[in-house]
């Protein structure tokens, strides 16, 4: 069992779900609400990662990290080092890979909610944002732990996004998955079973608690009505 990989795969795993929670939360209640008709191209692109080659998504994500790129020239100018095959360009990358597994669950969680509820606390004198803080929010906690479950899910068995963004070096972005991928190539199949049978039991309690939890409701962008 390659250690140093499985507890780089779980710090990545906790700050691409922190930072997703952050970005993730007002873009499901804008996703949700927002009644602009030019909305759906930024649902298709939220969801891009869903169906894009994870190599292409990581070959784009390269290229706009690197030196001569506007984002990567601005981190170079404050951190002294680039972004590209570091553990800080690992978690950004997957931020982009993991995006739409953290905001279509919330976001259909938020849609679900009763507008009747909404209008009722407007009345009453809250703030949207105590109106968010005190219905919409507790209405939505089962949106809210799938979109975290699934994150941290998809995050846990990325490869290829990892692979091309950064590299396999270890303690820095070598994770679970591609510690796999390098005790197969060097026929060392019982270091590789113990590690696939750690992420098989994962991956199935992960998918157990998000079907038990929405037995009854969509995790794709819902529709309102």
């Amino acid at each position: 069992m390659d250690w140093q990989a499985l507890y780089l795969t779980l710090k990545l795993d906790l700050w691409v779900c922190g930072l997703l929670l952050v970005i993730g939360l007002p873009l499901a209640f804008w996703l949700a609400f927002c009644s602009w008709r030019w909305k759906f191209l930024f649902e298709a692109i939220i969801a891009l990662p869903l169906v894009l080659p994870p190599t292409v998504l990581g070959f784009y994500l390269l290229l706009a990290m690197s030196p001569r790129s506007p984002l990567g020239r601005a981190y170079v100018q404050a951190w002294g080092h680039g972004l590209p095959f570091t553990f800080e360009g690992l978690v950004l990358a997957s931020v982009v890979y993991s995006l739409p597994f953290m905001v279509q669950p919330i976001s259909a969680a938020f849609a679900a909610v009763d507008p009747k509820l909404m209008a009722a606390s407007a009345v009453l004198g809250a703030t949207r944002l105590r109106t968010f803080l005190r219905v919409v929010l507790p209405l939505s906690l089962t949106g809210l732990l799938t979109g975290l479950v699934l994150t941290f899910a998809h995050t846990l068995g990325e490869f290829g996004v990892v692979l091309m963004v950064g590299g396999n070096i270890p303690g820095v972005s070598r994770t679970v998955s591609i510690s796999i991928y390098d005790n197969v190539q060097a026929l060392d199949y019982a270091s590789a079973g113990q590690t696939s049978l750690v992420l098989l039991v994962a991956s199935f309690a992960i998918l157990a608690i998000v079907y038990g939890l929405n037995q009854t409701k969509p995790l794709l962008w819902p529709a309102r009505r």
